[in-house]
């Protein structure tokens, strides 16, 4: 992080945060709730496709990598939230919050490039079904998941290197964490080569990704309904909805949080929006793909019942 040696900001306050008691506490229990809810389903997500060898398939090793993925994402932003929720000023030191911008930046941006990955996976599956265990083979797999990871990881480090600010005293953060559209709000100094840098990663990590969604699922839509048997089309559907439901969520979001007009930007409504694909979504991953994955309630099914040998 490069800053103004003249920035006499040392720590973040947060405003937005209820006043009253029940309130706050209510809030806790809610947040508590979320965050339990995200490790255990997320956890025994990645658990149940490491024993079941029916769930050993570059699929389901996509989605492990995603919930791995979600239960970080969660940790570095809903704990420090919930003690927040329970304080009369909650704030947060300046090094603390550039740290939890660029750590969920950087998982944002993976989580971006990894659904991409798992949208190619599913065109490969439907679309070349023949040849789809040779093109996506163990090899291949690890290499796409490193790439998503590497690629958001590159892009995430050109921030601190580009990002030379100085706040002039303006420290009140409108929003429940350190959102990198929020914090730069905040900044009096000249920004110009750290919004080409920003607008160039949200390109890259954001709308190029989901560019490529939209066009592998077009192909996969063309190729399902070139199948003549009702059930094949059925089969062919149920291994795209659910990822289908997840990336709707999370880009529909995100898309709306950094690439819409500053004109239209509300901090109310914005810090709810970042509550949303920051907590909210990684908690219903795993419901999303458990219930409607007929793979995963089978293994699931096993799994409670005692029958599986890992």
């Amino acid at each position: 992080m490069g800053m103004d040696n003249e920035s006499v900001v040392t720590e973040f306050f947060f405003v937005g945060m209820p006043d009253a008691l029940w309130v706050k506490i209510m809030l806790f229990i809610v947040l508590f709730i979320i965050y339990l809810g995200t490790l255990i389903g997320n956890i025994f997500l990645i658990v149940l496709t490491r024993v079941d060898i029916k769930l050993h398939t570059p699929m389901y090793f996509f989605l492990s990598n995603l919930s791995f993925l979600d239960i970080c994402y969660t940790t570095s932003t809903l704990p420090q939230l919930m003690a927040h929720s329970l304080s009369n000023r909650p704030s947060i030191s300046l090094s603390r919050c550039f740290a939890q911008m660029y750590i969920s930046l950087f998982l944002g941006m993976t989580e971006c490039l990894l659904l991409s990955v798992m949208a190619y996976d599913r065109w490969v599956a439907v679309c070349n079904p023949l040849h789809y265990a040779l093109i996506m083979n163990h090899k291949v797999c690890i290499y796409l998941a490193a790439m998503s990871w590497s690629g958001a990881f590159i892009q995430c480090l050109l921030h601190p290197i580009t990002m030379k600010v100085q706040f002039c005293g303006h420290n009140i953060i409108k929003n429940f964490s350190c959102e990198l559209s929020v914090v730069l709000s905040l900044v009096c100094s000249d920004t110009r080569d750290h919004q080409i840098v920003l607008l160039s990663t949200n390109i890259l990590s954001l709308l190029l990704p989901f560019t490529f969604i939209l066009v592998t699922y077009t192909h996969i839509i063309v190729a399902v309904l070139s199948i003549r048997s009702a059930k094949g089309r059925s089969k062919a559907f149920s291994t795209c909805t659910s990822h289908l439901i997840v990336v709707t969520i999370f880009y529909g979001t995100c898309i709306f949080m950094y690439l819409r007009p500053k004109s239209q930007s509300f901090p109310d409504q914005d810090k709810y929006i970042s509550l949303f694909y920051g907590a909210i979504t990684p908690m219903l991953n795993p419901i999303v793909y458990s219930l409607r994955n007929k793979d995963v309630k089978g293994a699931l099914r096993k799994f409670t019942g005692g029958k599986i040998n890992s």
